[in-house]
């Protein structure tokens, strides 16, 4: 495994926060940081630099020691399947950062406890650690699963591919009310049609929405 070197670690807070990087000051929360361990597992994986400032300051960590602790057990007793972080320490201007390496989980979806004591699915959207949706949960379920998807090629996929034809994108709502079907119903055709390849989920800040591949 090549150890990361300074210039790696300040040439990765120049490229800025993203889908796989997240900068911390210092672990404070195991419910927070728990969202982002889930987050980048249920994504492709990612990094996480602690002793870093959302702007790109090095500031570096106290206790190297005290900040894996915290992040262990957010892995281990935050995080459903638990999550392991991979370690390595980083010397830059005299100071240390932590860099915590999250692996892609082959075992999605992960789940994050919360405050209000409940387990939550968590994606990465840019730079951000957002809640899924039913959707989303459903798709990564059923990617970990393995298993082919037969698909029904019904008239009612094939009205959803003629829209998507003629228009750039549509929503589970704009479906399901476009073909009077029930919202369980349309969420099961999108899903299935996701995962075999045939249409492409988009999830941003604001909502989710499906275009042809």
């Amino acid at each position: 495994m090549n150890r990361l070197r300074p210039h790696h670690i300040k040439q990765l807070i120049f490229e800025g926060e993203g889908v796989s990087l997240d900068f911390k000051k210092t672990i404070t929360s195991c419910e927070k940081i728990a969202k982002t361990l889930v987050a980048f597992a249920n994504n492709k994986g990612g990094k996480l630099l602690v002793g870093v400032l959302d702007n790109g300051d090095i500031k570096g960590v106290k206790s190297e020691e005290e900040e894996k602790y915290m992040l262990q057990k957010a892995g281990t007793f935050y995080c459903k399947p638990a999550i392991e972080p991979y370690f390595e320490e980083v010397y830059i201007d005299d100071k240390i950062v932590l860099v915590a390496d999250i692996k892609e989980s082959d075992t999605k979806p992960h789940y994050a406890l919360g405050e209000d004591k409940k387990w939550w699915v968590y994606i990465r959207v840019k730079d951000k650690s957002l809640l899924a949706s039913k959707i989303v949960v459903d798709v990564l379920k059923r990617e970990s699963k393995e298993e082919g998807v037969l698909i029904e090629y019904s008239s009612k996929e094939q009205s959803l591919l003629e829209y998507l034809d003629n228009n750039e994108r549509i929503t589970a709502k704009e479906y399901s009310q476009m073909l009077n079907l029930s919202r369980r119903r349309a969420q099961k055709i999108l899903v299935n049609l996701v995962l075999s390849g045939v249409i492409r989920l988009h999830t941003t800040e604001k909502e989710e929405f499906y275009t042809a591949c």
